[in-house]
């Protein structure tokens, strides 16, 4: 009987989570301290301060160390949920790859896997044809965790460029060179995510894989490539 490894999990880790609250706290705690002045000299130079300055800065020091260590606390839980949020979990095994994230999650055959890299902030799995499985964002962090996964379990992993970079294009309205429904879907992906609508930007984008067509992102433009 062949014996088969087990899968390998890649999220973020709770400890840099942690670090973020722990962080956001101890902003708070030193805010106690410098609020006073702070708002002394707003108040000397600019002839006033804000209003939840002043108010903080009314507070007597008993209190304005643990109301303003707790605030900070809560501050920096939200930056973590955040964080936590849009980094997916990642299960790595030797015969499949889930992807687990807010909308779900992808499952994808090991057979069906002919790249793995990271580009930009974002997991890329693709298959022998170039077609993608997979564009996930991930934190870059997580880079070297993901490498030492994949590697684990013998996929081919391809670094942290994509191996057809130079097969990108900027999308231009319009452009010749594209079929009208390609078009309209960048339209209606670049206004989701304009609106911030996630879920129907991943709709247009599985459409255009199915049109055969990757697209990234990229300093707030749209790039494709025809697979």
């Amino acid at each position: 009987m062949v014996k088969r490894e087990p899968s390998v999990t890649v999220r973020l880790p709770g400890a840099w989570l942690w670090a973020v609250i722990l962080g956001g706290a101890a902003l708070g705690l030193g805010a106690a301290f410098a609020v006073g002045p702070l708002a002394d000299w707003m108040i000397s130079f600019f002839d006033g301060a804000p209003g939840p300055l002043r108010l903080a800065a009314a507070l007597p020091l008993v209190w304005a160390v643990p109301v303003l260590t707790l605030v900070g606390g809560v501050a920096g839980a939200l930056v973590a949920g955040a964080w936590h949020a849009e980094n997916p979990v990642i299960e790595v095994g030797t015969d499949s790859v889930v992807v687990h994230n807010t909308t779900g999650g992808r499952h994808v055959e090991r057979a069906l896997v002919a790249e793995v890299f990271t580009d930009g902030r974002e997991l890329v799995l693709r298959d022998a044809d170039g077609r993608e499985h997979v564009r996930t964002r991930v934190d870059n962090g997580l880079a070297g965790r993901l490498k030492s996964a994949f590697e684990q379990q013998g996929y081919p992993w391809r670094g942290t460029v994509d191996p057809h970079e130079a097969d990108y294009t900027t999308w231009v309205d319009n452009a010749p060179g594209l079929e009208e429904r390609v078009h309209t879907l960048l339209r209606m992906r670049q206004r989701a995510l304009a609106d911030d609508r996630t879920g129907a930007a991943d709709e247009a984008r599985e459409e255009l894989r199915a049109l055969g067509i990757s697209v990234r992102d990229r300093d707030k433009a749209q790039q494709y490539r025809e697979v």
